[in-house]
């Protein structure tokens, strides 16, 4: 007993040490005990809520390396570069990085010169990455995939590398000395029962430790218009930034071509803003980020790719200039601003439900239908001519959205995994209108629409669509625009 308190007295001079805090925020403590004694973990904690040290804290205190599995570029670097600064062993992959810095950075992963190593999922089924992974010397400690959300959004029609990543452990562990273990931990904002289910599934956690935190945030007050016309949209939207003054914010939009256009707007009226979306270069992406983190931009007009990690604690509004396609995405976007505890304005706007005046919500959904129908002709037409068993690259070459097919087929349980490259069909017996999407997105636009028309408290419908059941009774906030009605 006495030797665990020493230890554990160890930790948190390390957290004081590097991050400059007194205590952990319950339930960091439990969760790095829980990441130290190397086993299976479920984390959903709200935006700002301390994510990052629960898994880096560990990472550091272990003799191995800890990978750690992320989305987007701009989030590896921002977390990579607060690491650096406080000359912590890290280091990211990705593919915009130059050859030599690619080179030495996987000669000081060899050589156990780092602990933690940020990369996406595409990199971490790389070859020469992989081949550097498998080194029996290399010890491996864990494997964190932050922002898990990602894996249940994009896994089948976007990502579909997220859906390979159960097999990751059980293949490095091939290569390992008997006896090794490796960690996984899935940290998310944002996971419904449904969605943990998924992440846990395809993951294959072991008897993971679930730590579920409330995403209720008292100083976040959500408001839904309605937009009558994409002039009314226009309207809505600049009266609100208008009565913000010069405080700091975020536009959300859907699409790279609505940034650009929205942004453009916005500079003919003399805002200071700018457009912000996968297109970007790397370089032009790290600038903005920086002009908007100095205050340089009051606000800038984004696609989802902008946010993730990004710690500006003073936003005081988020608009959604369109309606998310899923509430976890939504939960997210609105959780960027207001981390500093401060009162923050979210506001959503939506076309009027039938969609005569403006049908852009219901094209949107449109869409959506259409390439889901698309995957699934493309699924059946792979499936009557795909081998029984077969690799990966081979596949993508011959069909058209061919990994994605077959990501789709994984998630439909027809097929399975023998290693991180090659897969085995279980059957050929599909009916395809069994290919469905996950359950998040088999509620698409109707679960965010259901959110947008409700007339009952939106803090109690969010917490009630994210599996909070017993905080969402009789839970009124007080403050979102139903209660204020």
């Amino acid at each position: 007993m006495n030797e665990e308190k020493t230890t554990w007295e160890k930790v948190l001079q390390e957290f004081r040490r590097i991050w400059g805090y007194k205590d952990f925020r319950p339930p960091q403590g439990e969760i790095i005990r829980c990441l130290l004694a190397s086993q299976d973990a479920l984390i959903v904690m709200p935006t700002g809520g301390g994510k990052s040290i629960c898994f880096q804290l560990p990472a550091l205190l272990q003799q191995g390396l800890t990978l750690v599995v992320s989305p987007l570029v701009a989030l590896m670097e921002n977390q990579v570069r607060e690491l650096q600064q406080n000359n912590l062993p890290a280091a990211l992959l990705h593919n915009e990085i130059p050859r030599n810095q690619r080179k030495n950075t996987l000669k000081a992963v060899q050589n156990q010169q780092i602990k933690l190593l940020y990369l996406s999922p595409e990199t971490l089924l790389s070859m020469p990455v992989w081949q550097v992974l498998s080194d029996p010397k290399l010890i491996i400690d864990g494997l964190i995939l932050d922002e898990a959300h990602c894996l249940v959004q994009w896994g089948e029609t976007f990502r579909p590398a997220y859906r390979r990543l159960g097999i990751v452990r059980k293949e490095l562990l091939k290569h390992k000395p008997p006896g090794t273990k490796i960690a996984i931990a899935a940290f998310t904002a944002t996971a419904n029962p449904q969605s943990q289910q998924i992440i846990t599934s395809v993951l294959k956690l072991k008897y993971p430790q679930l730590f579920c935190l409330s995403p209720y945030r008292s100083n976040l007050n959500l408001q839904v218009k309605i937009a009558w016309t994409p002039r009314c949209r226009r309207h809505l939207i600049l009266n609100f930034i208008k009565s913000k003054k010069q405080a700091s914010g975020l536009v959300y939009v859907r699409s790279r071509k609505g940034a650009e256009k929205l942004s453009q707007w916005f500079n003919s009226l003399q805002y200071k803003n700018a457009p912000y979306h996968a297109g970007l270069s790397s370089k032009e992406r790290r600038e903005i980020e920086q002009k908007w983190l100095l205050g340089e931009l009051q606000f800038v007009v984004c696609t989802s790719a902008f946010g993730m990690g990004i710690n500006k604690p003073d936003v005081r509004w988020v608009i959604h200039f369109e309606p998310p396609s899923l509430l976890s995405e939504y939960l997210q976007e609105v959780g960027r601003g207001g981390r500093d505890g401060k009162p923050t304005d979210a506001l959503t706007l939506m076309s009027e439900p039938t969609g005569w005046l403006d049908p852009s919500d219901k094209q949107r959904q449109q869409y959506f239908k259409q390439k889901l129908h698309q995957q699934k002709q493309q699924a059946k037409k792979l499936l009557e001519n795909l081998p029984q068993q077969g690799a990966i690259t081979t596949i993508s070459q011959e069909f058209a959205q061919g990994e994605i097919i077959l990501s789709l087929l994984h998630s439909q349980d027809q097929l399975e995994w023998l290693d991180p490259f090659h897969y085995r069909l279980k059957s050929r017996q599909l009916t395809m209108n069994k290919i469905k999407p996950n359950n998040n997105q088999s509620y698409y636009y109707s679960q965010i629409k259901q959110y947008l028309i409700t007339r009952k408290c939106r803090w109690q419908f969010l917490l009630k669509s994210f599996g909070f059941n017993q905080e969402a009774k009789g839970f009124k906030c007080g403050h979102c625009d139903n209660c204020c009605r």
